[in-house]
């Protein structure tokens, strides 16, 4: 076995083989979720300096402190109800969770005796690192699978969240031709995987690009993420009363599809450094696309949700309470020397400019709560 060949390689060709070609969705599926061998099914750690990419999360934990702080003040503006649930899909290893917790349980006393916790994750190996992180709210905690979750049968008041989950969620490759739009398929040809084009597997995919208003220049690539809005749609049936708060990088669908981005967003992540190969490495490197949060928020609208902020993540940060956080550094007794390395490392959550401060877009989104008041809706400054 080569360095860029893993047993997945195996696995795949053999689908091919039986099958003939697949959807890129198909291939992306593979590689990051199946069973044992795909990137997020399976062990090793995949975020921090140890891991193949870094979020908002391990940047410093008080990216989950004002997350908090907005949690809170969503369930105020639900009227302080003795019931309330945070629901977090894709949890990792429960870092982020663990953050909103320790806040609420410091400064949040009663909503926090309100609380419970629900982990919807892939990877049931990983409800060990998270009963390691959550100890102390162990008592408040419970997991799901994703096809639990969306069962229709699970069902609760509170706050969604997810931070990265809908980049990693499979798309579906097309390309404009002198034809028509076309799909882009994997196929194996002498052992090595490689693309062709052909006729769309689903009309949903000129009706996603019809739907925003989208036509695709000659030659211009792009990535469809039909999981999206399916996942969206579970969200919110299970989803009684209370807010959905996604985080993820992406744009506006004019931004996400301009003639600048002729080969899409596809990008790949080992060590730390990008890749735009995706047939390397089969589930050892993260495979993701950028958001198209046009169509969050349309097929959020058509099902019953309504749109209460978005934006990029500095202006939410700022807005939110990330100024606080750092006010409380300044003034706490560490030492002058960790205070600036503190403030250096925030920086990195609110840097516009190709940062994380605008790279990354927060969606909120509500059900059943008329007229909520979040911080976020703050004047920057105000």
């Amino acid at each position: 076995m080569t360095i860029d060949t893993t047993p997945l390689n195996e696995i795949i060709t053999a689908r091919i083989a039986a099958r003939g070609r697949i959807t890129f969705a198909e291939f992306m599926a593979a590689c990051l979720y199946e069973p044992g061998l795909g990137y997020y099914t399976s062990a090793g750690r995949k975020v921090g300096a140890e891991g193949d990419f870094y979020t908002s999360i391990t940047v410093h934990a008080a990216f989950g402190r004002v997350l908090a702080r907005e949690m809170a003040q969503m369930w105020r503006s639900m009227g302080c109800p003795t019931g309330f649930t945070l629901v977090e899909c894709g949890a990792g290893n429960g870092r982020l969770a663990c953050d909103i917790m320790d806040y609420l349980a410091e400064r949040e006393e009663q909503m926090y005796g309100a609380l419970q916790l629900v982990l919807v994750e892939q990877e049931p190996s990983l409800e060990s690192a998270q009963r390691d992180m959550l100890a102390a709210h162990i008592s408040r905690l419970s997991w799901l699978s994703p096809d639990e979750f969306a069962s229709g049968r699970f069902t609760f008041s509170g706050c969604l969240y997810s931070n990265e989950l809908i980049d990693a969620l499979p798309v579906q490759r097309v390309v404009m031709t002198s034809e028509g739009l076309k799909e882009i398929y994997v196929v194996c040809m002498d052992g090595a995987f490689s693309e062709e084009t052909g006729e769309l597997s689903t009309p949903e995919l000129e009706a996603y690009l019809l739907r925003i208003g989208v036509v695709l220049h000659p030659a211009q690539q792009a990535e469809i993420n039909l999981n999206a809005p399916k996942w969206l749609a579970s969200a919110a049936t299970a989803l009684q009363q209370g807010f959905i708060l996604t985080i993820d990088y992406g744009y506006t669908a004019a931004e996400l599809y301009t003639p600048r981005r002729k080969l899409g967003t596809l990008l790949c992540y080992y060590r730390h450094q990008t890749e735009e190969n995706p047939y390397l490495r089969l589930g050892l490197q993260d495979i993701t696309t950028h958001v198209d949060f046009t169509t969050l928020m349309a097929c959020g609208e058509s099902i019953g949700l309504k749109n209460v902020w978005f934006g990029e993540q500095y202006r939410f940060l700022m807005s939110a309470g990330i100024v606080e956080e750092i006010e409380e550094i300044e003034r706490s007794d560490v030492s002058d020397e960790e205070k600036l390395r503190l403030r250096l490392t925030l920086k990195k959550l609110i840097l516009p400019d190709g940062g994380m401060g605008d790279t990354f877009r927060v969606l909120i989104q509500s059900a059943g709560v008329a007229a909520p008041t979040l911080l976020c809706q703050r004047r920057i400054g105000g």
